[in-house]
């Protein structure tokens, strides 16, 4: 800007010497003209990737204009002849390659059109356009109204640029990503604009004996310059590039028309009769209330698509963006290092149960409310479905991004009052880095990696993902994928861990226990993959063939040794499985395919499948009505209710191992288990001890009232043929 305004001064102070004012004027062009290719090529560095071929090309016509505007200052400077604002043969042929640089890489940038059909549109509004310019260019630059311009060379490229202006003005109006903000876009485009206008300004407009002809000259220059740098600004200081706000209809083709209108009345000579004027205005009067007609039904149709817009993007119950919205939405605001949070709300399905749907979606609007109060302005709010919302964060890095996560629980908190009752919601929150270009579907998943996380532990936090959680769920998914391949390829087996009476240690029955030998890795232990196939469901198939092999297995038992009439076959049921529908159906179908009756199976589940949970009590319930025994697996470990022990229908409680290491050496652990066996004496359950490994844990747990034990004193677990061994010891024995 100093350059030019220096420059605007000197053609005022050298007023009269036309000579000093040419130099003046190409000097002042050569730093415009670098400033132009120094920005573009700054931002092909800085912009998006898609981005840089337009600036590279828009640099390299910047390096064309300040050679050829070089070497005409240096040739007006060393061999001055009469003044012109024209350049000579050099000087027009750097411009024209610079000009074809720009046409070209406004042709070879990628206009955002999917379709045919809008390819096809957008290709007839910049003909038309182009058609009109060139009209314009015919008009007044080969065939000119009153003669001025002779220098056909000079008047071609001034006709380039008027299709140069018009096309750049098309190709910002129109494509859906343009490559910069508007407010950069629009002085370049009017720097062609008024290049051309300039040129064909009739009068002392093609002299040089006024210093404003100077001035306006330059203008184009400083506004061509200037775009770019604008969009470096824009971009250094992390401003959101708002994409255009599209018309389902282009207002060019339509200006277009009143341009070429304008050009054929200037064209009509002055001897044409009133019969062609007046021909001529009522082609253009009615042709004009057409197209007016037309606009007028083109707004219709556009208030009702933004209605229709509106609508879709939006999520009925809360107001905030639905899914797509979001989605669609990130690709547009991810033009910097960003972050995504990803909100689900804990034991939401609480409140629907106790309090309705109708309260449940009473704190769903007022959740939303407190998101968009804890956010920042520009942050885009989301309700993904259900009880979860995901915020994006444009340039909130990881500190500013854990702090509003921080607010976000804090507001969350707060109690509030839904249907005369008093609510206090708490919330897991998981953060994940974004950049831009990064696909919104994986920016959700690591988000969703990291909200798990959260709730894994311990709930009501925030975690910010890592690497290592994302490889540890990529490690889980190849897991998962194996497991169900596991179940066809038959790689899981079952071993059998003995249980025995403590008052004369007689086998009575054993514990079936599922192992997974894999292929490449070997054994895979039940700690590891079980509760992925609880949490992904396949627990449930995997469940079912154990059962019908340990259910098999023990008929066979019964069949071959007559000492196995009464054993009891335990068999580990999940949560999962119990809240299935058409579970005791599949228990009694395997009891009859097997042949094994229902007295001589036992279903152990453990505390927290069962505690508070209907459909699970139901199916122990009709368990039960089968005949079947139930245990209550690990009991002690969890934060069981005394009430269960009335409500549930089991038959016997087994002692967590943990009781059991330290029986001997921690008070605590004796009381407990005292405590376990006079409820299971006084409620009339068999109880069992759980990881018995020595003699004196088990005369301990014999005193303490227990009537049954199984552990490594008597066995590990075991195939089914080292159990029969058992059996037939027994028989010998008797």
């Amino acid at each position: 800007m100093g350059i030019t305004l220096l420059g605007s001064v000197l053609f005022f102070v050298f007023a009269g010497d036309p000579v000093r004012q040419v130099h003046v004027y190409w000097g002042t062009q050569v730093p415009l003209d670098a400033a132009l290719g120094l920005g573009a090529w700054r931002l092909r560095g800085l912009a998006h990737v898609r981005y840089r071929r337009f600036w590279s090309m828009i640099a390299f016509a910047g390096a064309s204009f300040t050679v050829g505007d070089t070497y005409q200052f240096v040739s007006n400077l060393l061999s001055p002849g009469a003044p012109a604002l024209a350049g000579g043969g050099v000087q027009t042929a750097f411009f024209a390659v610079g000009m074809s640089s720009n046409v070209i890489a406004c042709l070879i940038f990628p206009q955002g059109l999917r379709t045919s059909r809008e390819k096809f549109v957008f290709w007839l509004d910049a003909t038309t356009v182009l058609v009109g310019g060139g009209v314009v260019a015919w008009c007044f630059a080969f065939n000119p109204i009153s003669s001025v311009h002779v220098d056909r060379v000079n008047a071609s490229v001034t006709a380039a640029l008027v299709l140069v202006a018009t096309f750049s003005a098309t190709k910002v109006a129109l494509i859906k990503s343009p490559p910069m903000a508007r407010i950069a876009a629009w002085p370049m485009v009017g720097a062609a604009m008024i290049q051309g206008v300039s040129t064909f300004l009739p009068g002392d407009f093609q002299g040089t004996d006024h210093a404003y002809v100077f001035v306006i000259r330059l203008l184009p220059s400083v506004c061509i310059a200037v775009g770019p740098w604008i969009q470096v600004v824009l971009i250094r200081i992390g401003a959101v590039q708002d994409a255009p706000k599209r018309r389902p209809y282009s207002l060019l083709p339509y200006g277009m028309i009143a341009v070429t209108f304008v050009v054929f009345f200037l064209m009509l000579p002055s001897t044409a009769t009133s019969q062609l004027v007046g021909a001529t205005l009522g082609v253009v009067v009615i042709t004009c209330l057409v197209a007016g007609r037309q606009l007028v039904a083109f707004h219709d149709n556009m208030v009702l698509i933004e209605r229709l817009d509106a609508a879709s993007s939006t999520d009925a119950l809360t107001q905030l963006a639905n899914r797509a919205h979001f989605s669609t939405e990130m690709i547009r605001l991810l033009d910097r290092d960003s972050s995504v949070l990803l909100i689900d709300l804990d034991d939401f399905k609480e409140i629907n149960d106790t309090m309705g749907h109708a309260a449940g979606d009473a704190l769903l609007v007022e959740i939303a409310d407190r998101l968009r109060a804890a956010v920042r302005p520009g942050d885009l709010v989301s309700r993904q479905g259900g009880d979860e919302f995901t915020i994006l964060l444009p340039g909130a890095g990881a500190d500013d991004a854990c702090l509003i996560a921080e607010e976000i629980l804090r507001r969350l908190q707060v109690p509030l009052e839904i249907r005369q009752h008093t609510v206090v919601t708490r919330a897991s929150v998981g953060i994940a880095p974004a950049r831009p270009g990064d696909e919104p579907s994986a920016l959700l998943s690591m988000a969703d990696i990291a909200m798990y996380e959260a709730k894994r532990r311990g709930k009501s936090m925030w975690v910010y993902y890592t690497e290592e959680m994302g490889a540890r769920v990529g490690a889980e998914a190849v897991l998962i994928r194996e497991m169900a391949q596991a179940l066809e390829n038959n790689e899981f087996h079952l071993l059998y861990q003995p249980i025995v009476r403590l008052a004369d240690e007689q086998l009575t029955g054993v514990e079936a226990l599922i192992r997974w030998q894999h292929p490449v890795r070997g054994l895979v232990s039940p700690v590891e993959f079980i509760p992925l196939a609880e949490r992904t469901g396949q627990i449930v198939a995997i469940g079912l063939w154990a059962l019908r092999t340990a259910c098999r297995q023990g008929a066979a038992w019964r069949r071959e040794h007559p000492e196995a009439q009464h054993m009891s076959v335990g068999v580990n049921v999940a949560g999962r499985q119990l809240r299935t529908p058409g579970f005791v159906a599949d228990v009694a179908a395997v009891l009859a395919e097997t042949g094994l009756p229902a007295a001589n199976l036992t279903i152990e589940v453990t505390e927290t499948a069962v505690l508070d949970d209907e459909e699970s009590n139901e199916a122990m319930v009709g368990l039960r009505a089968l005949g079947v025994k139930l245990a209550l697996d690990d009991f002690g470990t969890a934060a069981s209710s005394l009430g269960l022990l009335l409500t549930c229908p089991v038959t016997s409680l087994k002692l967590d191992r943990s009781f059991v290491e330290s029986i001997n050496t921690v008070g605590r652990q004796s009381a407990v288990a005292t405590a376990v066996s006079q409820m299971a004496s006084a409620l009339e359950f068999s109880s069992v001890a759980e990881g018995i490994e020595t003699v004196e844990q088990r005369d301990l747990i014999k005193r303490l009232g227990y009537q049954y034990g199984q552990g490594y004193l008597w066995s590990r677990p075991v195939p089914a043929d080292r159990i029969a061994g058992m059996w037939a010891a027994a028989r010998v024995g008797a």
